[in-house]
């Protein structure tokens, strides 16, 4: 159950809401913890045991921490608990996610000499594992930091790990964050009323504008590379480009606004990221919450920037590897995250400080958004042979023949307008109106105007949802882009 669909929208949440507010405050925690294992078991009814074992895993692991504080418990120092608790949740990383890869890696090596191949059958992906997994290392590194108390309540753990509207794709919550909102919070008019905006911007931004980008997209990549012109192939990757930002940031827009309903203060996943003038800027504005978790718990380990350039490179190239690795099981996330990562050492070094920096700033933007866009076809293509093809396409360099396809193809009213709203709002023109708005109302001391905006707010607001609620009832639903995740 994804949140753009009609049975959580008109069903599962009202009800989720309605049995929130009617339950005792004492009883908060178990309701929601209940209906979040419902609403993963809906999805995963296959992983619902495997999901309440991360929990019952890391609330021990939490635990043990607590009691090897002052000496070893049956010979278990401190760092041997943690050892084995991040190990334990990579394992389950690994076999879920990364076994299937691994393994036909392995058998097109043996292939290759000529020996027999390993006989496996992979399981299913479980939905969510990268992000519930890294949010459960994250409580058990933070009690070893000692940047968080142990949660002894087992119900407390459990709801920080499976609590639903963060649990599929994030964004990826640290403990210490809502420690103090788990045990006790309060649910305000003003706060659910900004939940339910937050909720509508980001439906809107999902099924207004990343659904059909993604029809766009899906279309021009199942082109074979010899029917692409270079037309078709630039919009194609537009296209993609604006759906996985709204895709994304819509998502965690909806789990922003649906913690904010319950009480919760969830910590921002976006900040306009295609705005941004570097690469290094981008990552602070592109989901902020997993670059935060790489670079608090694996680049400053290694070092961090406090070494020599060559180690400082190495280290980004590292996290990053690791990064493409997280996004999918896939040699395409893999050079995606490699890119990215050898591009931020380049940032790094003197030739890059005396150059791009000096740039007028819609070059540096430019810059900026071409290393994106290119590391997007990776990630978006199925193979690094096609993307490097499909590469080569942009530029005229491709094998097209005279029967490809041409953009104009592709480019009906609906998309062409969809292309021009989603790359206006992809800059930071509505805070920027909304400042000037504020600014306005807050000089003004005419009653009416200030009725009259926030009146056209809530218009803006409901003809939003109506608009995403006739899209999905005519059919335009698709499943959540990270479905890799």
């Amino acid at each position: 159950m994804v949140f753009a669909s009609p049975i959580f929208l008109f069903l599962f949440l009202p009800l989720v809401l309605a049995g929130h507010f009617l339950c005792n405050t004492s009883l908060r925690n178990a309701y929601l913890l209940g209906v979040s294992v419902f609403f993963y078991a809906w999805g995963e009814p296959r992983y619902v045991g495997l999901m309440v074992f991360s929990m019952l895993l890391n609330y021990g692991s939490g635990l043990l921490l607590e009691r090897t504080e002052t000496a070893p418990f049956f010979g278990l120092s401190r760092k041997t608990v943690l050892a084995l608790a991040v190990g334990a949740n990579l394992l389950l990383l690994i076999y879920y996610k990364y076994a299937g890869f691994l393994v036909a890696n392995l058998s097109a090596g043996l292939a290759a000499l000529g020996l027999p191949l390993i006989p496996y059958n992979p399981p299913s992906l479980p939905l969510g594992i990268s992000f519930f997994t890294f949010q459960a290392m994250s409580y058990v590194i933070d009690v070893y930091r000692r940047h968080a108390t142990v949660q002894k309540n087992p119900l407390h753990c459990g709801l920080y790990i499976a609590l639903f509207p963060q649990l599929i794709a994030g964004p990826i919550v640290r403990y210490a964050h809502v420690a103090s909102q788990i045990v006790a919070r309060t649910v305000t008019v003003p706060g659910f009323s900004y939940g339910v905006q937050r909720f509508i911007v980001g439906l809107s931004k999902k099924v207004l504008i990343a659904n059909p980008m993604g029809a766009v997209t899906d279309a021009i990549f199942a082109l074979p590379v010899g029917e692409l012109t270079p037309g078709a192939a630039w919009l194609g990757i537009a296209c993609y480009t604006l759906q996985i930002y709204y895709d994304f940031s819509g998502y965690s827009d909806m789990a922003v606004g649906l913690g904010s309903m319950f009480g919760f203060v969830f910590p921002e996943n976006f900040a306009h990221p295609y705005a941004a003038r570097s690469l290094r800027d981008f990552w602070r504005q592109w989901h902020m919450t997993l670059s935060s978790w790489f670079r608090d718990y694996l680049y400053i380990p290694l070092g961090g920037s406090r070494q020599s350039s060559f180690r400082t490179a190495v280290n980004l190239w590292t996290v990053f590897f690791l990064c493409g690795l997280w996004h999918g099981a896939g040699w395409t996330f893999i050079v995606w995250g490699m890119f990215h990562g050898l591009c931020l050492a380049w940032e790094r070094t003197r030739l890059w400080r005396s150059l791009v920096p000096r740039l007028w700033r819609p070059v540096q933007h430019l810059y900026t958004l071409g290393i994106v866009v290119m590391g997007w076809v990776f990630f978006r293509a199925e193979t690094v042979a096609y993307a490097l093809d499909y590469l080569a396409c942009l530029f005229g360099m491709g094998p097209s023949s005279p029967t490809g396809r041409d953009a104009l193809l592709y480019c009906d009213p609906k998309t062409v307008w969809t292309l021009v709203l989603g790359s206006l709002f992809a800059a930071p023109v509505a805070p920027f109106l909304a400042q000037k708005l504020t600014a306005l109302l807050g000089r003004s001391p005419n009653t009416l105007l200030w009725i009259a905006m926030h009146t056209g707010r809530c218009v803006v607001l409901f003809f939003l949802f109506l608009a995403s609620a006739a899209h999905l009832a005519a059919g335009t639903y698709n499943p959540f882009i990270y479905f890799r995740f």
